[in-house]
């Protein structure tokens, strides 16, 4: 399909296109620099609503990207993550000074940037797409330019992505050379046989290097707390679900497309990346002092779990990342909305912060125990649901070892999980109780518990729709 039919299939996109633009020049002439941040809201409200599944893929742009129903899920959590996180934005008040308008703006431009990642259909598109996230993200880590811990995070993170980057591309540039093409179906048909299969083997680990960058998968996880502590708290609650979901989309593509024929040789090196990833995770996890460091141990830990899904990579496999990636979608933005509302009244990230707070906020002390729990994969919570798919996806491909490193490190994290929950309940209270949190803060809690509680009770209305 050409470039002027593709535009009319382009429309959710071309929306967060203009209003990123609209919203810099807003910028220029409103004093009240939140009414920004509620235009922003209100394109990524207009996106969703033009946001049409396909009845069948399109190849849009001469092939340069792929609407199916697999971009269009993430189509959808693109767009509800950058929702959420401008909602939770609104209420920052290290924002409330200067550069709003421009922050704002950004996330637009990244709503905008994920839908690409998960459509590209190409490697030059894939590399683009995924670079220019990755700027985005590199810009929004350091925003705070006053904070030297943002600036040092975000020099951090440049570094590590830039290096990664690179290592792909020559992944990339491997593919390209061989086969003389940049598409997708083409250079998968063109693999077939054994004369590829030592460059398409180390195509494969230069892709888990790059891609592995971006899901903080091990042992590519190292910028992760660094980056996750520093960054403004909204942004940390973006990096850990967002760019992460679309890395996978990424990798899941490629390897359906690209590295089908090669499963025998990426299955084992997964197997072992997914069991090294949440070990390192979950073990690291248990000693961190402060909530956000806390918080992307235990993100990484995730990320092992979700490469379980991929390792069997069979239709339930395939099925399973979905599922897990939108259950975990809710439950860390939610944990993360609690962990901005506690930092915002006391002004620490410190896990004695949240000693007593059953008494200082009980809403937001009942909120996170939720949110926690799900994380640990407790029903009946949205977490539960994520964890039995990728554990019988698991089981069902016969990865018993898998399962029982898998099973091992839930009991490690539901150890940690409940140690933040023992000091709000059983430990006394260091301060007064807490003000009410903001309206934006307290629908994008609302929303994130409720959605939570839905999955896990109602699993099936969900999945019928998440899947298609």
């Amino acid at each position: 399909m050409n470039a002027i039919e593709s535009l009319k299939y382009f429309v959710p996109e071309l929306i967060l296109l203009g209003g990123a633009f609209v919203a810099l020049t807003l910028d220029f002439f409103l004093r009240q620099k939140k009414l920004v941040g509620e235009f922003a809201l209100l394109v990524i409200v207009l996106a969703l609503c033009l946001a049409k599944a396909p009845t069948q893929p399109l190849p849009l742009f001469f092939g340069m990207f792929e609407l199916d129903a697999f971009a269009h899920f993430f189509r959808y959590l693109a767009l509800g993550a950058v929702g959420i996180t401008i909602l939770i934005s609104l209420g920052y008040s290290p924002l409330q000074k200067r550069y709003t308008g421009e922050f704002y703006s950004l996330f637009l431009f990244m709503a905008f940037a994920l839908i690409t990642v998960a459509a590209a259909n190409n490697l030059l598109m894939i590399f683009l797409s995924i670079e220019f996230v990755s700027l985005l993200s590199y810009l929004l880590v350091g925003f705070l330019k006053e904070d030297p811990k943002s600036k040092e995070a975000a020099i951090k993170y440049l570094l590590f992505g830039s290096v990664c980057s690179g290592i792909m591309l020559y992944g990339m540039s491997l593919l390209y050379g061989a086969t003389g093409s940049l598409e997708l179906p083409v250079i998968g048909n063109a693999l077939l046989g054994a004369p590829f299969k030592p460059l398409a083997t180390a195509a494969i680990l230069f892709f888990f290097t790059g891609l592995g960058f971006k899901i903080s998968m091990a042992p590519f996880h190292m910028w992760a707390p660094d980056v996750y502590e520093g960054a403004p708290t909204p942004v940390t609650a973006f990096l850990t679900v967002a760019p992460k979901a679309l890395g996978f989309a990424v990798l899941t593509r490629v390897l359906d497309m690209i590295f089908w024929n090669f499963q025998s040789v990426w299955t084992p090196v997964l197997v072992i990346l997914s069991i090294l990833t949440m070990t390192i995770g979950n073990i690291t996890a248990v000693s961190q002092s402060n909530i956000k460091r806390f918080l992307a141990y235990s993100s990484i830990a995730q990320a092992g779990y979700i490469l379980m899904g991929l390792a069997a990579f069979s239709h339930l496999g395939r099925d399973a990342v979905l599922i897990y990636l939108f259950a975990y979608l809710m439950t860390n933005l939610g944990a993360f909305t609690v962990v901005l509302f506690v930092a915002g009244e006391t002004q620490s990230d410190s896990l004695d912060a949240y000693a007593g707070l059953s008494k200082r906020s009980p809403m937001a002390a009942a909120m996170l125990t939720i949110f926690l729990l799900s994380l640990a994969g407790l029903p009946p919570l949205a977490g539960f649901i994520g964890k039995y798919y990728v554990f019988a996806a698991a089981i069902q491909g016969k990865f018993i070892m898998l399962t029982i490193f898998a099973a091992i490190n839930s009991v490690i994290a539901a150890y940690y999980y409940f140690r933040i929950i023992r000091l709000m309940y059983l430990t006394p209270a260091t301060g007064p109780a807490f003000a009410a949190p903001s309206k934006a803060l307290t629908v994008a809690l609302w929303t994130l518990f409720l959605s939570v509680l839905a999955l896990g009770i109602f699993p099936s209305f969900f999945i019928t729709r998440i899947l298609g």
